[in-house]
């Protein structure tokens, strides 16, 4: 399958599940995210998205801060090791093939 072929080249290469990836470009296209923010792009539940933060974030692709309205609110952002990671995989050659897209 595709998709499978997709994801192993990621994790091979990068060290990313698809799931970490998307959670990376979801943060890049939007800046800074809440979980529930990027939940809701990823279509994903925010219990899920909470477990592919935290795999992440323990990277150090990403960072957390405070929200400066609600301090309960977690506020995502990428890091530079985490842009930098971006920045290979989109210079790597690695795309998705047609029926993914």
């Amino acid at each position: 399958m595709q998709i499978d072929i997709f994801e192993k080249e990621l994790e091979d290469r990068f060290g990313i599940s698809l799931n970490e990836g998307m959670v990376l470009c979801s943060i890049s296209s939007g800046g800074s995210l809440t979980c529930g923010t990027i939940a809701q792009k990823l279509t994903i539940t925010p219990s899920n998205c909470s477990k592919v933060v935290a795999k992440v974030e323990s990277k150090g692709l990403i960072s957390r801060t405070l929200g400066k309205e609600d301090k309960r609110e977690m506020i995502f952002e990428l890091t530079p090791e985490g842009l930098s990671l971006l920045e290979q995989i989109n210079s790597s050659g690695i795309s998705l093939s047609d029926v993914l897209k």
